[in-house]
């Protein structure tokens, strides 16, 4: 892994209808780097990446190495919910990855057929080239969006939650193989995810971000820390190490525990403690 930056956010914010919904975000993704976004629903994770991809109007600067700013080619994303349009096929709708890299005008080419071919095959979807992508199961129609992304080979992988909709076995797959591209290529990853557990597993950082803001940023070990945590999803939870691996669960309730209380008990103290001390977790590396 790199220690230079594929890619540097500084004071990236976004409002809609004048309302902020990400503030003062800076980051530096080091290439090569598998970064978690972890947050509530509605914390800015899916915003902080459309702001990475160029989608929405934002301010601050979002910039490569060099300084440039990405093009199309420098940066694929896989949304959380796609448009998969009637009537096409797998492999057609796998080969709009390759637009970014086609002059005016100009179709695909036999190697980029053979991309998106050997994208679906490492991917098990070969099968299903020529099946519509109305034809398939939500589980399928992820993976297919997954090898739209791959195959537009751009060095920064943006995937807004991948496996949200892949059953257990799937979710390994797909991203064991994401894994296997970012050792192999130098692939720089960010990852919106909701799985603690997983995000722990993958990521060498997360982003830890709460109503829009950045909250705290580090190894795994050093973000998932249970004070945190329960402050800001609401609820007491407790972080494990099982073979080796960080697992996040919500704490046992015991006589009422982790319910909101009238008297500030449960996750309201949680909130309340951290409150106290939440300067404190604020990790930059």
């Amino acid at each position: 892994m790199s220690s230079s930056p594929a890619l540097r956010l500084h004071d990236v914010g976004v409002a809609y209808d004048g309302r902020q919904v990400l503030r003062d975000v800076t980051l530096d993704l080091p290439a090569g780097e598998w970064l978690g976004l972890i947050g509530p629903n509605g914390s800015g994770k899916s915003t902080l990446l459309r702001s990475m991809a160029g989608l929405v109007r934002h301010s601050g600067t979002v910039e490569l190495q060099d300084g440039r700013r990405p093009q199309a080619t420098d940066l694929s994303l896989m949304p959380q919910t796609p448009e998969l349009p009637p009537g096409m096929t797998v492999i057609e709708y796998v080969l709009l990855g390759r637009t970014a890299h086609l002059g005016w005008l100009q179709s695909e080419s036999r190697s980029d057929r053979q991309i998106a071919t050997s994208v679906l095959r490492r991917l098990g979807m070969a099968s299903f080239a020529e099946r519509t992508v109305l034809r398939l199961s939500g589980g399928e129609a992820q993976r297919v969006v997954i090898a739209r992304a791959l195959a537009q080979q751009a060095p920064v992988l943006l995937l807004d939650e991948p496996t949200s909709a892949l059953d257990l076995g799937h979710q390994v797959e797909v991203l064991e193989l994401v894994d296997e591209l970012r050792r192999e290529d130098g692939l720089t990853v960010v990852a919106a995810m909701h799985d603690l557990s997983v995000a722990a597993r993958y990521s060498h950082r997360l982003a830890l971000l709460d109503h829009g803001a950045l909250m705290a940023q580090g190894t795994p070990q050093e973000v998932l820390e249970p004070g945190l945590l329960s402050s800001i999803y609401g609820h007491p939870l407790r972080v494990h190490t099982l073979d080796g691996h960080l697992v996040v669960l919500p704490a046992p309730r015991r006589g009422g525990a982790g319910r909101p209380r009238p008297d500030g008990g449960g996750a309201h103290a949680w909130r309340q403690e951290s409150d106290t001390h939440r300067s404190d977790l604020l990790w930059t590396r």
